[in-house]
């Protein structure tokens, strides 16, 4: 059975860098703002809060739009921005679809449930349309891959 990488086309890419870019020239706007009209003595406090919380914002986007994993015989390779994991086959217990509603609409991405220890979101799967049959792919092929190697 060959390797599959699981992530971002180059079109989905490009479309979360550009949420990113309005993200981030909004969050400037605002530092700026507050700089121009504020004129407290504790005001840089609040630009570097801000300034800080928008750093933090740009590393996590980075960080999900990069992110990657390896499927291979052995288990899930995680590849991201920060980090690299590996969780063997053996101590997933299930691949869930998880959907969170908010303001801007439902988010959906795939999420691994480990037998022992923590949940993991698999990078590269991120969307907000309604029936995504790109997320649907990527799901149906996690879970072959996940039946081949443990012979279920």
């Amino acid at each position: 059975m060959p390797e599959a990488w699981i992530g971002f086309n180059s079109r989905d890419r490009q479309r979360y860098w550009w949420r990113t870019g309005i993200l981030t020239l909004a969050l400037v706007g605002v530092m700026l703002a507050m700089s121009l009209t504020t004129h407290e003595p504790g005001k840089w406090w609040w630009i570097g809060g801000v300034g800080a919380f928008s750093v933090v914002v740009l590393l996590s986007t980075i960080n999900s739009i990069y992110g990657q994993v390896l499927l291979t015989m052995t288990g899930l390779e995680f590849r991201t921005f920060v980090s690299r994991r590996v969780v063997p086959w053996s101590e997933v217990a299930r691949i869930e679809k998880r959907q969170r509603v908010s303001r801007s609409g439902t988010w959906s991405d795939l999420r691994v449930i480990r037998a022992h220890g923590r949940s993991l979101t698999i990078p590269g799967t991120l969307t907000n349309r309604v029936m995504d049959a790109e997320l649907e792919r990527k799901q149906a092929v996690i879970q072959e891959r996940w039946s081949l190697a443990t012979g279920g």
